[in-house]
């Protein structure tokens, strides 16, 4: 069931970052009106028409007036690694004050993006306080949709693109032990439709959010190394040092690439859902269409989320090939 075009308003959490930028182009196709949330105002587009409004969990009055008048919450909310102040634990308990909000604020339902495979009892904490939010969410007592997507992909996707920013640039390209742990991307726009076709509905529904294809991760990254025409060697290397390496690429970039949980997370395999897909689009097929673009500019995830300095002007000689 689609939603019917009108001008009611809903509000997106982050309607001008990735996700949520993907939600709110969605609803407003359909004549909806946009309303966000977000800690960056200052990247709403010029002449944008979503009602920009901030993200603020130290003042539940003015976020709860903010949600006042939507009939749905799309919630991207949520923090990648811990910074600063900033951590999983800390997160948790905004997303519990956001659902309190708009429970005042009389919002009739909530579609909350979540992960596969959240489990209150995993190691890692994204998970573990991704599994935290939804049972927040539940024992709310509004009517929910959690869908669960692992991997996004398209728009201006980070993970696969940095893959492929590396591709063009490193000698050789470390795959962390075999490499056959399995992987469900979904498209970004795909995400969205799923997000927007339960934001219509009223029943509660938990949903895996994945794409038709299954690799392997070293089958995804076969394809990205062809698709872009880099001759760097996939060389397997013990798990262990996958963290280490990023670690110094990341200093290198300035950046984070990826942290020792979403490294032993992803190699444990919960990136990876049973069951039929709930997106479309083929990530095998969309890389080879795509991979004349791919990766040809450095995508930097601080920059994105905490306005640090980004990437340098040069590519660094250490990873010149």
């Amino acid at each position: 069931m689609s939603p019917s075009p009108d001008t009611g308003l809903d509000v997106v959490t982050g309607a001008f970052s990735y996700s949520g930028r993907a939600i709110a182009t969605e609803l407003t196709s359909l004549g909806r009106s946009v309303r966000t949330l977000t800690g960056h105002p200052e990247r709403a587009p010029h002449g944008s028409a979503i009602d920009v409004r901030p993200l603020d969990f130290d003042d539940p009055i003015g976020l709860t007036r903010s949600l006042e008048g939507a009939t749905t919450l799309y919630n991207t909310y949520w923090i990648r690694f811990a910074r600063g102040r900033r951590d999983h634990a800390a997160a948790v308990a905004n997303s519990a004050a956001l659902f309190d909000a708009a429970r005042r604020a009389g919002v009739e339902r909530i579609v909350h993006v979540s992960i596969t495979n959240p489990s209150i009892e995993s190691p890692y904490p994204y998970f573990r306080g991704k599994a935290l939010v939804e049972r927040a969410l539940a024992a709310s007592g509004m009517s929910y949709a959690v869908v669960r997507p692992g991997i996004l992909f398209g728009g201006d996707g980070v993970l696969l693109n940095n893959i492929a920013w590396l591709l063009r640039h490193v000698p050789f390209f470390a795959v962390g032990g075999d490499g056959s742990y399995r992987l469900r991307p979904i498209h970004v726009d795909d995400l969205a439709g799923l997000c927007v076709r339960l934001g219509s509905e009223r029943t509660n529904a938990v949903v895996p959010a994945v794409g038709p294809d299954r690799p392997t991760f070293l089958e995804l990254t076969q394809a990205i190394r062809q698709a872009v025409g880099s001759h760097a060697p996939l060389i397997r290397v013990p798990g262990a040092v996958i963290p280490w390496m990023s670690t110094v690429l990341g200093l290198v970039v300035r950046d984070v690439l990826l942290t020792a949980d979403e490294y032993h997370s992803m190699a444990d395999g919960l990136a990876d859902v049973d069951g039929p897909s709930t997106g479309s689009t083929s990530v095998l097929e969309w890389i080879r269409e795509n991979g004349a673009t791919l990766g040809q500019r450095y995508a930097n995830e601080l920059t994105r989320h905490f306005d640090t300095e980004g990437l340098p002007a040069r590519v660094p000689a250490l990873l010149a090939t």
